[in-house]
This record gives C-alpha cells, sequence and structure tokens, in this order.
C-alpha cells in the first residue's frame, strides 16, 4: 500500500466517466463560472439540503468568505479549535480576528463544549466556526443552540464531513453557513483545489458570490471590500458531478472499514475510536497512542504507510505562537502527541485491513 489514501484505486473505476466530462467542458468552450458550476452548485446544495451552494477555489477560501460575509474582521474574536492543521487559524487571521481556542473533549478530539460555554460566558465571542474533524460531526446540535441564544453565527467547517447526517440533516446544514473543500483526498474530492459554501441565507450567498470575484456588484464594479479570485473552475465541477451520486456509498464503505479497526484492534497501548453511525463518514481513522514513533516505525517495517493528523496546535505554529503566548490548552496538546492516523479509502479489502490490525495487535512496545 503506497499511501493511507490511494487516489489511483479510486479514481481508476470511474476515470471514463470523468474523461467524458472533461471533453463535454472542453466541446462547450466555456471554462469558468459556466453550467457546470451551476449544475453542481445546484446539486451539491440539493444533496446537503441547503437553499443555496457557492463554490469556490479552495476550502480555506470558504472559510475565510463565510468569515467575511459574517462582517468578521478587524476587533472580531472567532471560537474555533486548535487541532486542526491551520485551517481555521489561517481563515481567521486572513480576515483580522483573532482566534479563541477552545479545549477538545478526549474522546471525540472535536470542540470541548464545556470549555466553549465557558469561553463564551467570559469575554466576548463574535463567531463560531465548529469543526466536523476527522469525519465526525461535533456536538453541532448543543453547539448551535447555545450560539443561537448568545445571537452568535455559526460557520461549518465541513471539510472532512462531505455527507455526514445527524437526526436527517447533513453537515453544513446546521450554522449559519457550511464550509467545504474538495481537494482530492476528501471524501468528495475533485482533482485538484476546490471549495465551496453551502447556506439557507440568500444574503450570505450573495455576499460569497460576490466575494469570490473581485468583490464585483456587476462586472468591473466592487462594492464589497475583501473580494479576490477564487472560482471552481468548468473542469473540476464536471468532475465533482461524477463524483456526487457515488458519496454515500463511499461514506458507507469507509464507515465499514473504520468499524473493523475499531472491532479488530486490541492492544493496551492503543485507544481507537468508537463504532459510529451516519454522524461519522471516515474521513481519516485516527488512533491515539502514548508511544507514536515507536508504532509508526513498527507499521513502517511492515510496508504500512501512516500520518499524523495534526501534530501541533495552531497557537505553537512557528508562523503564529507570538500572538498566543499565553494560550495553552491541555488536552489538545496532548492528544497531538498522541494521535497516528492510519490507512482508510473506499476501495481498501477487507484483507488489506485485516494485515494492518494484525501488525498492530502483535506490536511489542
Amino acid at each position: 500500500m503506497k499511501s493511507i489514501n490511494d487516489l489511483n484505486r479510486h479514481i481508476t473505476p470511474i476515470a471514463s466517466a470523468i474523461e467524458h466530462s472533461v471533453y463535454r467542458v472542453i466541446a462547450s468552450g466555456w471554462f469558468v463560472l459556466g453550467l457546470e458550476v451551476a449544475a453542481f452548485e445546484k446539486e451539491f446544495a440539493d444533496y446537503c439540503g441547503v437553499d443555496y451552494c457557492v463554490t469556490l477555489g479552495n476550502g480555506t477560501d470558504a472559510l475565510e468568505l463565510a468569515l467575511r460575509s459574517l462582517n468578521i474582521g478587524q476587533n472580531s474574536n472567532v471560537l474555533t479549535v486548535a487541532n486542526a492543521g491551520m485551517y481555521s487559524t489561517a481563515a481567521i487571521l486572513a480576515t483580522g480576528a483573532t482566534p479563541v481556542y477552545a479545549d477538545i473533549h478526549p474522546d471525540s478530539l472535536l470542540i470541548d463544549v464545556t470549555d466553549a460555554i465557558h469561553l463564551i460566558s467570559t469575554q466576548k465571542i463574535d463567531a463560531i466556526v465548529i469543526t466536523h474533524l476527522y469525519g465526525l460531526l461535533a456536538d453541532v446540535l448543543q453547539l448551535v443552540q447555545l450560539a443561537n441564544s448568545k445571537n452568535i453565527p455559526v460557520i461549518e467547517d465541513c471539510a472532512q464531513a462531505h455527507g455526514a447526517v445527524l437526526n436527517g440533516k447533513k453537515a453544513g446544514s446546521f450554522g449559519d453557513i457550511g464550509c467545504f473543500s474538495f481537494y482530492p483526498t476528501k471524501n468528495l474530492g475533485a482533482l485538484g483545489d476546490g471549495g465551496a459554501i453551502v447556506t439557507n441565507r440568500n444574503d450570505l450567498a450573495q455576499c460569497v458570490r460576490q466575494l469570490r470575484q473581485y468583490g464585483w456588484e456587476s462586472k468591473y464594479h466592487a462594492t464589497l471590500a475583501g473580494g479576490r479570485n477564487s472560482r471552481l473552475d468548468e473542469m473540476q465541477a464536471a468532475i465533482l458531478r461524477i463524483m456526487l451520486p457515488l458519496l454515500d456509498n463511499w461514506n458507507t464503505r469507509r464507515r465499514e472499514i473504520a468499524s473493523r479497526y475499531s472491532k479488530g484492534i486490541c492492544h493496551e497501548k492503543i485507544v481507537t475510536p468508537i463504532v459510529h453511525g451516519e454522524e461519522y463518514v471516515a474521513h481519516l481513522y485516527v488512533i491515539k497512542t502514548t508511544d507514536r514513533g515507536s508504532l509508526k516505525q513498527h507499521l513502517a517495517a511492515a510496508g504500512i504507510p501512516s500520518d499524523i493528523h495534526y501534530p501541533i496546535p495552531d497557537y505553537q505554529q512557528p508562523a503564529c505562537a507570538h500572538l498566543f503566548s499565553e494560550v495553552s490548552k491541555i488536552v489538545t496538546e496532548q492528544q497531538c502527541n498522541q494521535v497516528l492516523t492510519l490507512p482508510c479509502f473506499p476501495e481498501m479489502t477487507h484483507a488489506e485491513v485485516d494485515v494492518i490490525i494484525n501488525s498492530i495487535n502483535t506490536w511489542k512496545v
């Protein structure tokens, strides 16, 4: 196995359909903001159960422009988590706002609602970014209820949670606006960069639609500050239209693999995720161990790839640590030192999963 996410095996079965979609775009002679983008935006909005989808150049732009659409900027504080690879932090800082970090729950590795409640009650919070990390929905119902009671807008970071479902609602449909990435390794991944926001609010959709193209209200007439060029191109939209109808089956297979891991791994030095339902789409299968280096080396010796998502809390990153010298989140720091990602993609066989399970269970510490 070459990597934790073998894209060649993922794409090959649908390569012919993808080629046809690309030729269709070439034949149209229209390559940016055309019929394919419009069709995908409608199809993805319907899939997520919302009224609007606006596609963008990437998922980080989705987060930043979502924040800007909610008037987040200088002197704004945005509640988020620090164990998710700098994505929300980068977007928040780009607007001029300040990230306020909640700790995470040691079991789910998602935002700790108790700490979030404490922070909201003790300081000014202007928006909340709820990160559905590793494909698992956070405590979104409780957090949205809390935010609504305080008139705080909610952004869902769904970059790792395409298609996750809770109480019949999909990721991205709970808060004011949901943000997606279509980076190739995502559950719904293009063959290049891409992103989108989804929302039920026309004002937010219209604002992001302007911001993605220079802030134009009409051609060459910019009325919104903070605009840029961030557009999903026609070829990527056409490719995503091929993949979208396959997403639920892919997610089902990912859950099966994750369940097999969780039921099969039995080692005193390893903590596995619990077996989840549809609220989890197994974007990444992440275990925890206090001897990560030893286990990673053991797996590599057996030809099994692994990775670490994510090893450094955002507030300790060299690029911005000077801004957060007094920030320390105990659970976040502990878990960043323990997490290890195993291969998990829809084309994995049971036999491949079992080889990895056996290798882990025979690891000698």
